[in-house]
């Protein structure tokens, strides 16, 4: 069974709180950064770059990704790579 004392649920309150405000802090330089007058190129970039923190941080703390054994993080970095082969299929398939 899980420890269920005060001061560890003070705890994993704690963090749960502090990557919230990260998430919001991450939201608010999304909408900031799509006022920018980017490329299209260097705006796809940002919005990944901050999406890719962002699903870090909730794969990591909300799903105990961070927690958990090096077979997980290997399914997941292999989930990661395919995502990425099929995000570039279209841009190496274009002349």
């Amino acid at each position: 069974m899980s420890d269920l004392s005060p001061e560890a649920v003070k705890h994993h309150v704690k963090v749960y709180v502090r990557v919230f405000v990260a998430l919001a802090i991450l939201t608010m330089i999304t909408v900031t950064v799509s006022y920018l007058h980017l490329t299209i190129a260097a705006a796809v970039l940002v919005a990944l770059l901050i999406a890719t923190l962002k699903s870090s941080l909730v794969a990591g703390f909300f799903m105990h990704l961070i927690s958990e054994k090096k077979i997980i993080f290997a399914i997941l970095a292999l989930a990661f790579l395919l995502f990425l082969t099929v995000l570039l299929i279209p841009v190496l398939s274009h002349p």
